[in-house]
């Protein structure tokens, strides 16, 4: 009955409460829409400024060399931004004389009555509302005319309205919320009163001891969620400011022009991106089989500078001048490519030895043992001391820009810095960062750690590799590690490590100048003495036993067991350009690859259409492209692997929407490419139903998962990922010069 009369006496004060509070959300909720539609015009004048600023300089110079198709062509390509609705410019006059297909008619080029106050305003338009804004442009210090913005508001409503069901709900729930830890504490309050007075008639004390503090480790767990969620924001910040940049060389070249004063851009690699090679008497150039020139080239074509690299061709030493520089590409040169001498010794120790038979398979979950050798490890330090050198030569001053690119040169940015102290120094690291556990493996681990925190930034393909990086350093240095911010400082230098998923020149060069789809796959088919009908897939890797060569060819051979209908009616294509054949691991796994794929068409070829083509030979970019177009599956199924920018390339063949992307789950690329048919290749029936599934698929679904592939790859492009590092570098630049100036180190 006491219960019964408890519940009675909170329904009575929780039930008035929660229409009090219900009430007084409906008076909240104007209150609310003005700020909400203050919030939104402030952050539509802000986007105005920016989007204005962003294209007051080339717009200015279009119009001064009155390139007409040129401006329109500019405004039409910002206009892409799903809030921007339109885009005009007027003359000096207050003529209208350029202006995007959705400018609205009724607008004109008189500009508000605020103007010099608040050059921003609301209108309201037969579609809805929108925010218009006018930025003045001038050349030489005079106003030539504006730039008028025209932003879509309708969303606002939308925010309105959903904001009025939201408040009105959550004071409700509040209400009730409140009421019931009120009469709870109330309850817990009377029952402890009571208490105390049953204590005192027994003559026991009812005072307690209290006011001790909350010990600090119990805040220490809402710490770190607070600091994780400001590094969550600071994350998506950095994505919507840069979300509305189309990013594409210009932007580059821009980038480095505003925010590195211009600075040329030094590569070092261990691959050149072109290789001279004599044959039959005449010396021929062509690009290697690399994920790192494919990502990396199209950015010192934006950047200029120079490109330091090992001349590895037979006929490189003839087409050098007498500093060792040759100016490439060889048909449209933009950029110097500095050749860098090895001997056979030298390449041996170096390359083949400490790098790939030692780093290499100790980053890559491969089962395969890495080895080390104290003579490979001094090549190793003796070659990383001879590009440090040539770097020293190729900058133009102490503070150069460069760009280190990978595990060849874990000793570089250290050695870098030591020569040119004031340098900034971006190291990315192309292949995945093993555990701590995993990497103390190495004899000389802490001296290549070292070596990579002389970097300024230090990028990954992912965030779990970077926690890795971390984590390992934490376990083998001394060093002051900042979790939340991603830093490192080690011996006064600060490290920044973050993640930046390298992708693929967009649009691809070759995009517009090849034929149709169904022409190119007729082409390639009768180049195999293939029917006109018959099915293929693709793969194109290097010979390495981390590509998953052997589980796929098993996954095709599964497919014809399971599915015996599609033999003689499809065949795989495996480009597998030669890798590293003077190792034994390379030698042994290479003759593995031939002797299954002779198997597997030993059993499966029919009416003279074999089961798999196996090209162990080199292939230029464009007759790859080729065999992209014509495939009607591709696979990638690497066992580890950083990015892969193969599925990326196979996305961006793919023009006619067509086609599936059967993607190993151990591949950076399977973090953002959610649309490609995700497996896991030691599955060997799982990756053969996934093989059957992308080739039975119905166009319909190839073209909606093939677009929404293809938005990612155009929208995070190679462009984006060097120019968000480059940000990056700037800031820090930025930073450094600041801490100089007054005295102290950052």
């Amino acid at each position: 009955m006491a219960s019964l009369r408890s519940l009675h006496l909170s329904l009575r004060f929780v039930i008035p409460l929660a229409l009090a509070l219900s009430l007084l959300a409906y008076a909240v909720v104007p209150l609310v829409d003005g700020l909400n539609l203050r919030w939104s015009v402030r952050d539509m004048d802000i986007r105005s400024r920016l989007v204005g600023n962003t294209l007051q300089e080339p717009l200015v110079e279009l119009l001064q060399k009155k390139e007409r198709s040129r401006v329109n062509a500019l405004l039409q390509r910002a206009t892409q931004d799903e809030r921007l609705l339109a885009l005009g410019v007027c003359n000096e006059e207050g003529k209208l004389i350029h202006r995007t297909s959705a400018f609205p008619a009724s607008l004109s080029c008189t500009m508000p009555e605020k103007v010099g106050k608040d050059p921003a305003h609301l209108i309201r338009l037969p579609q809805g509302p929108v925010h218009v804004a006018v930025a003045p442009l001038s050349f030489e210090g005079a106003v030539i005319g504006s730039l008028v913005l025209v932003h879509d508001m309708s969303y606002m409503e939308r925010r309105s309205a959903d904001t009025r069901t939201y408040v009105i709900s959550l004071f409700g729930i509040l209400g009730v919320v409140i009421s019931l830890i009120t009469v709870f504490v109330a309850h817990l309050s009377w029952r402890g009163w009571m208490e105390g007075v049953r204590a005192m008639l027994r003559g026991e004390g009812i005072i307690r001891p209290f006011g001790q503090q909350v010990p600090k480790a119990e805040l220490q767990p809402l710490v770190g969620d607070l600091r994780a969620l400001l590094r969550t924001l600071d994350a998506e910040r950095r994505f919507a400011d840069d979300a509305t940049i189309s990013w594409s060389p210009e932007t580059l070249r821009t980038l480095l022009h505003k925010q590195l004063a211009g600075e040329r851009i030094l590569v070092v690699s261990n691959r050149e991106p072109y290789i001279h090679s004599r044959k039959d008497g005449e010396i021929g150039v062509h690009r290697p089989a690399s994920g790192l020139v494919t990502a990396v080239e199209p950015v010192m074509r934006a950047c200029s500078g120079t490109w330091i690299a090992h001349g590895s061709g037979n006929a490189d030493r003839e087409t050098v001048d007498r500093h060792d520089r040759v100016r490439v590409p060889p048909d449209h040169p933009e950029y110097n490519l500095r050749r860098i001498w090895l001997t056979p010794e030298e390449e041996e120790g170096y390359y083949y030895g400490f790098a790939n038979e030692g780093l290499w398979p100790l980053c890559h979950i491969a089962h395969v043992r890495p080895v080390f050798r104290t003579s490979d490890w001094h090549e190793y330090v003796k070659i990383n001391q001879r590009f440090a050198d040539a770097v020293v030569k190729e900058a133009d001053g102490d503070d150069p820009v460069v760009l280190v690119q990978d595990y060849h040169f874990a000793l570089l940015p250290g050695m870098i810095r030591k020569a040119l102290p004031k340098a900034t120094i971006i190291t990315f690291w192309h292949i995945p960062w093993p555990n701590p556990e995993s990497f103390g493996i190495c004899p000389w681990r802490e001296e290549l750690l070292q070596g990579m925190l002389g970097s300024t930034i230090l990028g990954f393909h992912t965030t779990f590799h970077c926690k890795n990086f971390l984590e390992t350093v934490d376990r083998y240095l001394e060093t002051r590690i900042g979790h939340d911010a991603s830093t490192i400082s080690c011996r006064g230098q600060l490290t920044m490590v973050e993640s930046y998923p390298i992708s693929i020149q967009w649009p691809p060069p070759w995009q517009g100048s090849l034929p149709p789809v169904h022409q190119t796959k007729g082409e390639i088919l009768a180049t195999l003495g293939l029917p006109a009908d018959h099915l293929l897939g693709i793969g194109v890797d290097r010979m390495d036993y981390t590509k998953g060569i052997l589980e796929r060819f098993a996954a095709v051979e599964r497919m014809f067991e399971l599915h015996p209908e599609l033999a003689g009616r499809f065949s795989f294509v495996q480009i597998a350009a030669p890798s590293r054949s003077a190792l034994e691991e390379y030698r042994r796994f290479q003759e593995r690859v031939h002797a299954l794929a002779e198997q597997i068409n030993g059993r499966f070829t029919r009416n003279g259409c074999p089961a798999i083509f196996l090209k162990a030979e080199h292939h230029e970019p464009d007759d790859i492209n080729r065999y992209y177009r014509a495939a009607d599956v591709c696979m990638v199924t690497s066992l580890h692997d950083g990015m892969n920018l193969v599925a990326k390339e196979y996305i961006a063949a793919r023009d006619d929407e067509q086609g599936a992307l059967v993607l190993s789950q151990f591949t950076g690329a399977a973090h953002e490419l959610h649309e490609a048919l995700i497996v896991n290749p030691y599955h060997v029936e799982q990756t053969a139903e996934a093989l059957y599934q992308g080739l039975t698929m119905p166009e319909h679904e190839q073209r909606e998962r093939m677009r929404s592939m293809r938005d990612l790859v155009r929208d995070f492009n190679v462009y984006r990922w060097a120019g968000r590092m480059l940000l990056d570098a700037a800031r820090v630049r930025q930073r450094e010069k600041l801490a100089a100036r007054i005295g102290r180190k950052p």
